[in-house]
């Protein structure tokens, strides 16, 4: 046995493919073996451009593939998907090579306060943020890393796509409101 938890997704940063590319393919086939949820970050726009050939032997690993609108278009503009277009640039993300068939591609693009695109099973679906006042924002680093770890939160208990999305904004609607990635005081 592994010892990693059966309903964990497994989910290295997209910042490995610069040092490490062969432990994700490594991870990748691990999840395939164990039918494990293998998730990734495109986590720069620099990533898809300078990284492409570890990136390109990765995605088909990837189960859950999340970004934010600037990576999405850089990754779109470095494979050739000729789109600027959040819901196309996902569907042809999620069309790309797999391996693990039993599991269909989710592709996920926050983008700051404008909804988040969503592509899963054929169709696109736009979430909308939780509304914040510009007053109220402290720091929005670490919000597209907030999301994920609400998302993933809930997709391991089995929610439903929308509780998943739900969650992850508000992991970010939370973490945006403090200074670095620090929970807020929960009596406040």
């Amino acid at each position: 046995s592994s010892g990693i938890n059966a309903e964990w997704p497994l989910r290295p940063g997209g910042y490995f493919l610069t040092v490490s590319p062969d432990s994700m393919i490594e991870i990748g086939e691990h999840a395939i073996k164990e039918n494990k949820c293998f998730s990734m970050n495109l986590s720069a726009p620099f990533l898809s451009q300078f990284f492409k050939d570890p990136m390109t032997k990765l995605l088909p690993y990837c189960d859950i593939v999340f970004g934010n609108e600037d990576e999405a278009r850089a990754f779109s503009k470095d494979f050739g998907l000729n789109s600027n277009d959040l819901g196309v640039i996902a569907q042809k993300i999620a069309a790309m090579p797999k391996k693990n068939s039993q599991r269909s591609r989710i592709v996920i693009f926050t983008q700051g306060a404008d909804p988040t695109v969503v592509f899963k099973d054929g169709k696109v679906k736009e979430y909308p943020v939780i509304a914040i006042t510009a007053e109220d924002i402290v720091d929005t680093n670490g919000a597209g890393d907030a999301f994920v770890g609400g998302f993933l939160a809930d997709y391991v208990q089995g929610k439903d796509l929308d509780e998943c999305i739900q969650n992850g904004a508000h992991a970010a609607h939370m973490i945006i409101q403090v200074s670095g990635c620090t929970l807020p005081d929960p009596q406040s």
